[in-house]
């Protein structure tokens, strides 16, 4: 059981901020579940999880995703599947974006801990995360990050695919 306002969160990509709902420990490592608010423009480098499916619903906003040779433009409403082992990413088009992304197992909680600000501290003015950061947070949680976000008329690059 989680009651919103009570959850872990931390400082994340573009002044988003990242609430982790439901972490292993409270699955029995079945799921993580975040809950994500974003703002346009915020974009994930191309990267690919070795252990977890992730599973992403835009409750708000728009944003482009990709996973493999697949593209898709979002809005609200609608769901993405990224499978392990799948260089994926994502760019967000609007203002304002509401996601929450369940993954499988559980344990990429461990990686938004790794790699963001927890706003139980005060946030620092000059904290950023950047994409050196999030890859090596990446390396020490099962992920790995294969290059930098593309852009909303981008392709995956075929080198990205051949993994």
């Amino acid at each position: 059981m989680s009651r919103s306002g009570s959850e872990q969160q931390f400082a994340w990509i573009g002044g988003g901020v990242q609430r982790i709902v439901v972490d292993a420990e409270a699955s029995g490592g079945r799921l993580t579940a975040i809950r994500q608010s974003m703002h346009g423009g915020a974009a994930s480098p191309v990267h690919v999880h070795a252990r977890e499916d992730e599973t992403i619903f835009l409750l708000a906003g728009s944003g482009t995703f990709w996973a493999g040779d697949q593209r898709w433009d979002l809005t609200s409403g609608d769901t993405v599947f990224l499978p392990r082992g799948v260089p994926h990413t994502y760019v967000l088009t609007s203002q304002d974006v509401e996601l929450l992304t369940i993954c499988n197992p559980a344990g990429f909680e461990e990686f938004v801990r790794a790699a963001g600000w927890d706003l139980s501290a005060p946030l620092p003015e000059d904290w950023v995360l950047d994409v050196e950061a999030l890859a090596r947070a990446a390396e020490a949680t099962g992920q790995t990050v294969l290059g930098p976000p593309l852009g909303s008329g981008d392709v995956m690059p075929p080198e990205y695919l051949r993994r």
